[in-house]
């Protein structure tokens, strides 16, 4: 069938006209997937249990949250393999970006209802599905489709096109990293995923008004797409890439954590800026603002200057970039072992490290998307494409993977949820608090009323069952159907070992480092003789540890007592006399989205997080919280120095490899006439 649109570019040496139209899809594109993407994890960490129509007694933790943000970006990437059979084998690439961005808008759309009927976290799973399958189907047709917009004859622009093309990603990425965390705070979720939806409908019309002028290359068909994969060329040609491609699979299980483990730590980081107290999320908008300075900077000035004293070849430049990935950890490693020290450092010290990271991005992302496409035969350009964008898939399941491994289970987790419905149906006045009393067969547990209107949950000892002295207790309260303690047979010793620490702090006015700490508290043991053990997590929050009946660290039997600072030294008195000063005074007044939720749901002046009733001891100093298993193996810059030594491994590996590897362009034929 003869095309109505031209299939092949024309012999010419200035920009292709269609250009415009998909850099101005890409802008608003990126605007709605990063918009969407950072504040997932702050979504995640701090707000999904107050959407309307949630049953969680609890946000997630930093370790599951980051487990489940990498998964759906490893989804998005991965699915672009899909996109490019797709693309390749049946629709063209024109034809598949239209159809899956408008899958695209509708995920988008699920995320801006959630929580207005049914459960929230199963909305939230859906409209991710549908996000990953629109995003990621799309990806190596988008990149692919501004190649195939040029020919032989003006090839010699593809290195400024996808520079431009870069440009436009992070010009989306920057405005929507500010403004989506500020629509997060002040007017809840539903604005928040509802702005980037809308901008993705605008992308999907701005590509739609360009088809007249684009190249639509057409489908190669199952035929020629697998004849041309499964030649003996085809699959040298595959190989080859591949083994540049596996190199890059850390870099990105590096990059992306800025939007996960990097917003954690500027949570406990000085973050005052010109009279601004910037949001833990806003820090991720350096990327693309640095990303638009450095590349033409990179292109005009670094790379001529580089190539006076030798030739920078594409491989070349991705292995300078990787090392300075590794250094962009390196600082944001220190920086976390300054917080694990109890101090609050300077913003200041990710900002370098964005720089250091923004640098590597510039040096690997684009040369190979550039790489990635002249490297690619004719007919499996968005295969190639697609297997890049797999570098990314699979350098988000790494971290996933590493924070599935290291979060350390919990028994209590499971029971909370089986008793769920049962807390949902005394909160709704469904079920008399008094009348309750029985067994949850799905948990093995049992529960019964308390004299003072209160719900407990026993938890049964893997020794003993429900009756053993180590049985486990959850307390909900009768009256908001809220966790308001955890009761275990080592709470009483938790709370002593907390004393010495007290005493340190009224007389040094600041909290113990974690080898001090541990020797204030040397002799005090648990219920079953184990030595307590004290880590300091930041300048405010520390940790108290059992190992549990079993006496190993790390397990599902440890008790844990989360303490947060509540009293003030000197310094931070001043320093929030100097914030007050400088912030607006209606900006104090006015009551964030979560702040307004909480008064909705009668918890304005609790904490519906579990709380144990050492709370009631010294409610000047500290408030703690008793959890059993859960916490994380790797912790505080230990994470941080792990990814570090991988990245550079994998640089020094790929000086070796990228020393054989020997490059071979592929361009697309110019028409004729």
């Amino acid at each position: 069938m003869t095309s109505k649109y031209r299939t092949a570019p024309m012999p010419t040496t200035t920009m292709p006209k269609g250009i415009p139209y998909i850099i101005g899809n890409e802008a608003a594109e990126r605007f709605s997937f990063y918009g969407m993407k950072t504040i997932l994890f702050t979504f995640m960490t701090s707000t999904l249990m107050y959407v309307e129509g949630s049953s969680l007694n609890s946000n997630m933790s930093t370790p599951e949250a980051t487990f489940y943000v990498h998964l759906f970006v490893w989804a998005v990437y991965f699915l672009s393999f899909f996109g490019a059979i797709l693309s390749d084998v049946l629709l063209g690439k024109y034809l598949t970006i239209m159809s899956l961005s408008i899958v695209y808008c509708v995920g988008h759309g699920v995320l801006a209802f959630m929580g207005i009927t049914g459960v929230p976290i199963h909305w939230l799973a859906i409209g991710l599905i549908l996000i990953s399958l629109g995003s990621g189907g799309i990806k190596p047709c988008v990149s692919a489709h501004v190649g195939d917009q040029f020919g032989k004859t003006n090839s010699h622009l593809l290195t400024k096109i996808f520079g431009w093309f870069y440009f436009s990603i992070n010009m989306g990425a920057f405005a929507s990293t500010l403004l989506t965390p500020l629509l997060l705070k002040w007017y809840g979720p539903h604005w928040a995923f509802g702005v980037p939806g809308v901008l993705m409908l605008i992308a999907t019309i701005a590509f739609w008004m360009g088809r007249k002028v684009f190249i639509h290359v057409p489908p190669g068909g199952s035929q020629a797409f697998f004849g041309e994969a499964f030649s003996k060329s085809g699959l040298v040609t595959i190989g080859k890439i591949i083994a540049i491609f596996l190199f890059a699979i850390p870099f990105w299980a590096l990059f992306d954590q800025t939007g996960s483990r990097w917003i954690s730590q500027a949570e406990n980081m000085d973050r005052l800026w010109l009279g601004i107290d910037w949001l833990p999320e806003q820090f991720q908008a350096f990327n693309p603002l640095m990303i638009m300075a450095f590349i033409p900077l990179f292109q005009y000035v670094v790379y001529p200057q580089i190539n006076r004293f030798f030739k920078l070849t594409p491989l070349r430049k991705i292995t300078i970039g990787f090392f300075l990935m590794a250094g962009a950890f390196s600082i944001v490693a220190f920086t976390q072992q300054m917080i694990d020290a109890g101090e609050r450092p300077s913003f200041g010290w990710q900002v370098l490290a964005y720089v250091v990271l923004t640098s590597a991005e510039v040096m690997v992302s684009i040369t190979f998307l550039e790489f990635s496409y002249t490297q690619a035969p004719r007919k499996m350009k968005s295969l190639i494409m697609a297997l890049f964008l797999m570098t990314v898939a699979f350098g988000n399941l790494l971290t996933a993977v590493v924070n599935m491994y290291i979060i350390i289970p919990s028994d209590v987790k499971p029971v909370t949820q089986a008793v769920q419905p049962l807390i949902e149906n005394v909160k709704r006045g469904v079920v008399d608090i008094a009348s309750v009393s029985g067994n949850i067969a799905e948990a093995d547990a049992a529960w019964v009323s308390t004299p003072g209107g209160h719900l407990l949950v026993k938890v049964p000892a893997k020794e003993g069952g429900i009756n053993s002295p180590d049985a486990v207790e959850i307390v909900y309260s009768g009256a908001t159907a809220q966790r308001v303690d955890i009761r275990t047979r080592t709470n009483k010793q938790l709370t002593e070992a907390l004393v010495p620490i007290e005493e340190s702090w009224r007389s040094e006015q600041k909290l113990p480092t974690t080898k001090q700490g541990q020797s204030l508290i040397k002799g005090h043991t648990d219920a079953w003789g184990n030595q307590i053990r004290y880590r300091l997590q930041t300048s405010k929050t520390l940790w108290l540890r059992s190992d549990g009946p079993d006496g190993v660290p790390f397990t599902a039997d440890d008790v844990n007592m989360k303490i947060n600072r509540l009293a003030k030294n000197a310094i931070e008195k001043e320093e929030d006399e100097k914030k007050r000063a400088q912030l607006k005074e209606g900006e104090e007044k006015t009551k964030t989205w979560i702040e307004k939720r909480k008064e909705e749901m009668g918890l304005a002046n609790s904490n519906p997080s579990p709380t144990s009733d050492t709370d009631k001891s010294t409610p000047d100093l500290f408030s703690t919280e008793i959890t059993v298993g859960g916490g994380e193996r790797l912790q505080g810059a230990d994470y941080y120095w792990f990814f570090t030594l991988l990245m550079l491994v994998t640089a020094c590996l790929f000086v070796i490899v990228a020393w054989f590897y020997k490059p071979r362009e592929y361009l697309q034929e110019e028409a004729t006439a």
